[in-house]
């Protein structure tokens, strides 16, 4: 669920870190739904009150949304949890360390589809191109990466589910499990 506020001066805003003050307004993470509440008007009917919007507002919180993901990996390599690189993804994999693998949706299919065996049941994160996650990560062409299990992997894989709704609807993202 997305979580949005109104501003003072009567402004729809995004609250991606739900922590901004008001009443908060929650809608599915799908583009589609953001858009029909957004023509419809539900916000003002909720707010009982005139409501304003940027036009790009879906747009927006995708690019926010996506941000947000891209800089938790960040701060996953940087801690140790993120594992990049097809053999050293691959190691993780058959190390059963891995909670989760990614893949960059442009990058080849047999590697994919080499690791996507080996993960089994992890959910498989293909939301990201390839200079999304080499900028990310602070690495050429990174294709492959898996995050180790942490509480950084529990908090990435929330907000991995809510881009899902906005990039691949279809994409069904499980949280991991704490142990």
């Amino acid at each position: 669920m997305l979580r949005f506020v109104v501003s003072p001066d009567g402004m729809l805003v995004h609250d991606i870190h739900m922590k901004l003050p008001g009443r908060g307004m929650w809608v599915t993470s799908q583009r589609e739904m953001l858009e029909m509440a957004l023509k419809k008007g539900l916000f003002s009917r909720s707010a009982k009150r005139v409501v304003k919007h940027d036009p790009d507002l879906p747009e927006n919180v995708e690019r926010s949304l996506a941000k947000r993901c891209l800089d938790l990996l960040g701060l996953g390599r940087k801690s140790g949890f993120v594992t990049t690189g097809f053999a050293k993804v691959e190691q993780s994999l058959k190390a059963g360390k891995a909670v989760a693998l990614l893949a960059a949706y442009d990058g080849a299919d047999d590697g994919r589809s080499k690791l996507r065996r080996l993960a089994k049941e992890l959910p498989l994160i293909e939301l990201f191109n390839i200079d999304e996650l080499s900028k990310a990560l602070g690495r050429d062409n990174a294709v492959h990466v898996c995050m180790i299990q942490s509480r950084l992997a529990e908090k990435f894989m929330a907000e991995v589910s809510k881009l899902a709704g906005f990039r691949n609807p279809g994409m069904q993202v499980e949280e991991p499990k704490s142990e």
